[in-house]
């Protein structure tokens, strides 16, 4: 008998033995390919010496400093090595646990920032429909994932929430991609204008919307209209890289596809990349001086912010993904795959579009393709592909709700950064033999 609480008390798992470059193998000596990384976590992959010593000569000499009393060497150096490499002017680094808290961080940052810029009656927070920034309330609260929200609903803060830019099922017959983006962008204007300006705090989106709706890249000019929305009603820019950061869609940061910079960008997850728990929430000089000069004080903060040995691994990470190329080989690597996906599935009568960036891509299902219907969820279709995937020896990252919270599937896959091409169509062939298992044609 076990004394762990599971995530799923209905199921019984494997154990995880031990793990090499794209491979975890389990205690019968069963490989599987990690073709999701987790959730989009081990951009590099498994068992790397130079981390895991890393992690060993900081244990050895700094475990543990609480940050109320000291800085530490691992935590500067990391700190100035991501803001050499932001966008623009977001410099200020504030170290944190995982995606969750640096969302938190996020959102009281924001409001103490207006609050201290002389607005306080700004505290209205604008998110999108199936958006996912996090499990912990607030952050939850900030998500637009019905699913997820509904029997925690009286504990959320009030968020308003509009359309996503979810071109394949929102884009209306004979509108281009731009006139769609344009229009979707729309919403936020029209939102702040129903709350009133003086009101509205921030804008929180994902660049590229991950777990909830499945590797969704917002069209061309989307996010522009979205900051110069922002801009003309004081509304701060969030934008949360935690699962599409780091590389991870073949930019360090996804913002940069887009061509904007956000007020405050959180990310996580490939950061550290499943060696230590690590986040960060990065803020603007603009709005750190406002704070400096204000109060001095940001009103947040958790035990283990800035934790040495967190931060001496999350460097290594960081220092290997720029001084090895990472992110151009995360896009040569993503291209392969995108074509290899669209070759072996583009024209299958389950799978509706095939969309992503870099190495975080996704494929959605549907009961028929044309009319681009889901399935009855009662069917439980994102379940079993993960089941027949993971029996094939391939770790995928499969959701259902993808339209609505409840109707809709599919399949996230965001491999290591490490893997080799080959390896591409091992992803497809075990992909493939899961989805015969569970869409026979």
């Amino acid at each position: 008998m076990s004394s762990v609480f599971p995530r799923d008390t209905r199921i019984s798992l494997p154990k995880a033995d031990r793990a090499e470059g794209c491979y975890i193998y389990d205690d019968t000596g069963k490989a599987y390919f990690d073709g999701s990384g987790g959730a989009a976590v081990s951009c590099l992959g498994h068992g790397d010496p130079d981390i895991i010593s890393a992690i060993q000569d900081q244990a050895q000499n700094l475990a543990f400093a609480h940050t109320g009393f000291f800085t530490s060497e691992p935590a500067e150096k990391l700190a100035s090595l991501l803001a050499d490499h932001t966008p623009d002017d977001l410099n200020r680094v504030y170290l944190v646990s995982g995606g969750s808290e640096a969302i938190e961080a996020a959102l009281k940052l924001a409001r103490q920032y207006h609050v201290e810029n002389g607005e306080p009656k700004r505290h209205h927070l604008i998110s999108r429909r199936q958006s996912y920034h996090g499990n912990t309330l607030g952050a939850l609260g900030a998500g637009g994932n019905e699913m997820r929200r509904a029997q925690f609903h009286p504990l959320l803060i009030n968020v308003q929430h509009i359309a996503p830019c979810y071109e394949y099922v929102l884009k209306y017959e004979g509108e281009t991609s731009y006139e769609y983006g344009q229009r979707a962008a729309q919403e936020l204007e029209n939102e702040i204008l129903r709350l009133g300006p003086e009101t509205v705090m921030a804008f929180i989106a994902e660049p590229v919307a991950g777990a909830t709706l499945g590797a969704v890249p917002a069209v061309d000019g989307y996010f522009q209209k979205i900051r110069e929305i922002c801009n003309s009603y004081g509304v701060l820019l969030i934008l949360d890289e935690v699962m599409c950061g780091m590389g991870r869609t073949g930019r360090l940061f996804a913002c940069e596809a887009d061509e904007v910079t956000p007020d405050i960008v959180c990310i996580a997850k490939g950061l550290g990349a499943g060696y230590q728990p690590i986040g960060a929430m990065i803020c603007s000089e603009k709005i750190y001086d406002v704070i400096k000069s204000g109060s001095g004080l940001f009103q947040h903060g958790h035990t283990y912010i800035g934790h040495p040995v967190a931060a001496a691994a999350s460097y290594a990470v960081v220092k290997k993904i720029i001084d090895q190329n990472m992110v151009s080989r995360c896009n040569y690597l993503g291209e392969i795959l995108s074509d290899a996906l669209l070759e072996r599935f583009g024209q299958h009568p389950n799978v509706g579009d095939i969309r992503g960036r870099g190495l975080f891509r996704g494929l959605e299902i549907v009961s028929d393709r044309t009319a681009k219907t889901p399935f009855d969820p009662r069917q439980q279709i994102a379940w079993k592909i993960k089941q027949a995937a993971f029996n094939a020896g391939l770790i995928c990252y499969p959701m259902s709700g993808t339209r609505d919270g409840r109707l809709g599937d599919h399949i996230l896959l965001a491999p290591p950064f490490i893997m080799q091409e080959d390896q591409i169509f091992e992803i497809n062939d075990k992909l493939d033999k899961a989805l015969q298992d569970v869409l026979p044609v």
